[in-house]
């Protein structure tokens, strides 16, 4: 199994991490105080590690980068960007702001004709960054009891990482729709808003996107 590597201490970098031990990657989990993570490490089962960012992206074939999108920029920096070289990256981050939602919806730092994985890919070119993870919650981010399965929409100019990516979502337990090049992450970076605004205004939090398509 290929050594994965998720880069955040928080409620997403957790799920994943515990999904991908799940299924039987050997994951190392990182943050800038990797002491944070040691009792994540204690009670992890399989192959399980911490280290820094820098530590981590060089250890792993496939990243997934799971922090707050203010500063997902400085952590691919921190990462080194040598270590992140012809690597899929798993972009699960959000542009979101650090205002208040406005009636339920949320606010993004990013402008209409521009994404923040697009950003990311600027600034990482040598990288191959496929957007998923981002317009659901965590606690429905691995094997969801929903069914039929729901759609995780994804996007990446890099045919070989969003195929990798692929086989690892429909490993969780999703459908996938593939939205093309990097482009495609300015949508897909909306879901996010739609996806909030019932939890905001009903605290109504369990429930995921599905592409339908007609029958025959």
């Amino acid at each position: 199994m290929k050594k994965v590597a998720v880069l955040g201490s928080g409620a997403v970098g957790d799920t994943l991490s515990t999904g991908f031990l799940k299924h039987g990657y050997p994951v190392m989990r990182a943050t800038r105080d990797p002491s944070k993570l040691q009792a994540w490490k204690a009670a992890a089962t399989g192959e399980a590690s911490v280290g820094t960012y820098a530590q981590a992206a060089a250890w792993a074939d496939i990243i997934v980068l799971a922090v707050k999108g203010l500063v997902a920029e400085e952590v691919l920096d921190q990462a080194g960007h040598d270590n992140l070289a012809n690597k899929t990256i798993i972009d699960t981050t959000n542009p979101m702001g650090s205002e208040p939602p406005d009636g339920g919806v949320i606010r993004y730092f990013t402008g209409p004709n521009e994404s923040l994985m697009e950003r990311l890919q600027k600034r990482v070119p040598a990288a191959h960054f496929v957007k998923a993870f981002n317009s659901v919650g965590n606690a429905l981010m691995v094997n969801p009891k929903i069914d039929p399965p729901p759609t995780m929409f994804i996007c990446g100019d890099n045919a070989d990482a969003k195929q990798e990516t692929t086989k690892i979502l429909t490993t969780f337990g999703w459908e996938i729709c593939d939205c093309g090049g990097v482009a495609g992450a300015r949508p897909i970076e909306s879901l996010c808003i739609l996806w909030c605004i019932p939890g905001f205004l009903r605290k109504e939090w369990q429930h995921a996107f599905r592409l339908v398509k007609p029958q025959g």
